[in-house]
This record gives C-alpha cells, structure tokens and sequence, in this order.
C-alpha cells in the first residue's frame, strides 16, 4: 500500500495523495498566516500577493490564486511537467491565508522579539507541510517549478542566484503595489531555505528522489480507473 501510494500507480492512490496534498497545503497556509501576522514584512512572494490584494481591493487568496496561475500558465509555456498537486497548491494554499485572517486566530505582532519568534514558526510549518505535500508525489509548486525552468534556461547561473533573481523581482513587484516589506521578507528569503533542509533531515527526506507524476500520466491511470 505504500508503495502504491508513492508511486500513484492507482486511481485510490491518487485519491489518497490528492487528499494528503489538500490538508497539508491548508496547514502551509496557517504557516504563512504566522508569517504575515509576525508584522515585520511578508515573505516574497506574500509581498507580491498582498500588494496585488491591496491594490485591487481583493482577498489575499484571491491575489495569490491569481499570481499562482499565471506562474501555472508560464510553467506550461516553458513546457515544464505539471501535476494535479499544482492546481491545489494554486487554490488551498491562498484561500487557507484567508480562512485564518477570518478567524482572527492570531493578532498582528507588536513586539519585534516576539514577531521574530512567529516568523520562524511559521517557516517550520511551511517546512513540514512541504514535506507532507511533496511525498503525495503529483508535482511541485508552481513557483519551484518556475525556479527548475528559469535555471535549465541560465545554466551559466547558479540555482541560488536565480532564486535571489526571482524573488527579488517578486518582492520589487509586490513593494511598489504596497506590499510590506521588512525585516521578515528578508528572514523568509534567507532563512526558509535552511529551515526547509533542517526539517526534512529529522524526517530523513530527500526531495530530489520523489519520482513526480505529471498531468498526463494521473489522467491515463484514472481512465484506466485501475484499483
């Protein structure tokens, strides 16, 4: 059953992980929640989502669904794989943030240690809930996706440069729509990368051996209606 579940080889499978996806990705979103209630700058791409939000007097998922599917839409003209978990990522993710700033759950901090203190809860989360949401094994997010692309096609630059690259122009983007930049934005920018590794060691995941299955593979499997 394990195996069968990792390699999405049935429509049950697939199910399963589509499921394991969905609720991980909705615990992300309470991660990025604290991120933003730590009140001293969004993460890059936050920045961006919370500047379009501003700007056009939406949710803040609303913005960030639309950011995510016009990356979705840039992935597939670069013709990068896409997979069912992406579409997730496009639409939990973001409508999660809400469901929370609904809530009230946590206030906007008001104290820079304790903000820090939240800040750093928050990438945890989004770590962990990473590593639940990529052993479903239906795709990586939209902007990783974007990242992989941009890097096969500047092979002369480092993989960590480009990302600098990426999320500099997502910040730059989202500060002149009157995104919040600070302190935060630039813990998420540098700190969430060590924090991810940290966390997937004490679970001893390798992300670079999870096998992907794209959109066309999980069609032909679900068609097939295989049990």
């Amino acid at each position: 059953m394990i195996r069968e579940l990792k390699e999405n080889q049935t429509a049950k499978a697939i199910f399963m992980n589509m499921l394991i996806a969905a609720v991980s990705l909705f615990v992300n979103g309470f991660g990025i929640y604290l991120t933003i209630q730590a009140n001293i700058g969004a993460g890059p791409w936050d920045v961006l989502s919370l500047g379009l939000s501003r700007t056009l007097g939406i949710l803040y998922g609303n913005a960030s669904i639309a950011v995510s599917l016009t990356i979705l839409l840039i992935d597939v003209m670069l013709k990068e794989p896409i997979g069912i978990a992406m579409f997730i990522d496009a639409v939990v993710v973001g409508k999660s943030v809400d469901f929370f700033n609904w809530t009230g759950m946590v206030k906007p901090c008001s104290s820079m240690p304790v903000s820090v203190i939240v800040m750093f809860a928050g990438l945890v989360i989004i770590a962990y809930t990473q590593y639940a949401y990529m052993i479903a094994s239906l795709g990586c997010g939209p902007r990783d996706t974007l990242l992989v692309a941009l890097s096969k096609r500047m092979k002369r630059i480092p993989i960590g440069l480009v990302s600098i690259m990426l999320l500099g122009t997502a910040t730059f983007t989202g500060w002149l729509l009157g995104g919040p930049v600070g302190l935060g934005t630039v813990i998420c920018a540098f700190g969430s990368g060590p924090v991810m590794q940290a966390a997937f060691r004490t679970v001893g995941f390798d992300a670079t051996k999870v096998n992907h299955q794209n959109l066309i593979e999980s069609a032909a499997v679900l068609l097939k209606r295989k049990e």
